[in-house]
């Protein structure tokens, strides 16, 4: 069964850190392009960063820019969402995906068909 499991979530002060971290199974990992979506209550999902199937390319939201990076362990068949210098506005839950198609690099939420169940992360002031 291909399933994308996140983890890493929580509270945190303004100007703290949290790693999400997103473990996928039933997929041949390494083909596909991962990214990180975040949806805060009575907003729409939105993109927040994307990295290629190998890990050359990567892509960021501008609200993330600089604070947030993403990476991927192809061994370990995991995701990682490294955040620094949140701000309250950061709360959301964060979900990983995947591609539909394999070894095509899209920030589209359109071109992910693959969801895990997401995490929680919450900024306080």
């Amino acid at each position: 069964q291909v399933q994308l499991v996140e983890s890493g979530g929580g509270l945190v002060q303004a100007g703290g850190s949290l790693r999400l971290s997103c473990a996928a199974s039933g997929r041949t990992f390494s083909r596909y392009t991962m990214g990180w979506f975040r949806q805060a209550p009575g907003k729409e999902r939105e993109f927040v960063a994307a990295i290629s199937w190998n890990g050359g390319g990567t892509a960021y939201a501008d609200s993330v820019k600089g604070r947030f990076t993403i990476s991927r362990d192809n061994a370990k068949n995991t995701l990682y969402l490294q955040m620094l210098s949140l701000k309250p506005e950061d709360t959301a839950v964060y979900y990983c995906a995947a591609t539909k198609e394999a070894m095509v690099f899209t920030v589209a939420r359109r071109d992910y068909d693959l969801w895990g169940q997401g995490t929680q992360v919450t900024v306080s002031s």
